[in-house]
Parts: C-alpha cells; structure tokens; sequence
C-alpha cells in the first residue's frame, strides 16, 4: 500500500531528501555522468551513499540508469523526462541558496 502524504512539502522531502540527492541531480541538470564522474564531482560522498541515492532516484523515476553491454560494463545516468520537471525546482533554491550566502556575507561579526 502506497503512504498518502497530505502536505506536499513531505513529498519533496521523501524523494530529494538526504544531503546527496539534490547535489547529484545539480550535477545531472548539466549532462549524463558515469558512476565515477559523480564520485569525482562530490568527493565527500561514500561509493555506498552514491549507490543508494542513485537507486532512490531511479526508483523514484527521476533519474535514469542506461548499461551498455560492453567489457567492462558503462553505466551512465541522466535525468528522465520526469527528473527534468525537477529543474526549476533546482534553479530555484540554487537561487535562493546564493541569496542566502550573500545575505549571511553582509551580516556583522559577532
């Protein structure tokens, strides 16, 4: 049985909650990445970490995870036609975010 959320806030949070989930779909706004590439553009993140955001995502239907049947197998991953509707979303808080650390730059020492 699927769980009704009535604020749609707590949806948003379900699916783009953690800290790594909005970083990696910044990082897809721009373009496919393999696996590596998005360990490489966030360092801080654990293999295990990636690996469990990246299935989240797909589950979610956000992202999707393309594998080429080569030796060794290439895995790349894209934002889906879905993930795109994400976008103003991202470009909003990115917004909101540079406000937000220029606001706290003008702030006076304490």
């Amino acid at each position: 049985m699927i769980h009704q959320r009535e604020c749609p806030i707590e949806t948003v949070i379900h699916v783009l909650g953690g800290k790594w989930k909005p970083v990696i779909l910044w990082h897809l706004m721009e373009s496919t990445k393999r696996f590596n590439e998005l360990e490489k553009l966030i360092p801080d993140v654990s293999q295990k970490m990636l690996t469990q955001h990246l299935r989240d995502l797909e589950q979610e239907g956000v992202i999707e995870r393309t594998v080429y049947p080569t030796v060794p197998p290439k895995v790349e991953y894209s934002l889906s036609e879905y993930g795109k509707t994400l976008i103003p979303v991202a470009e909003v808080m990115c917004a909101w975010g540079e406000s937000h650390n220029e606001r706290k730059r003008e702030e006076p020492a304490s």
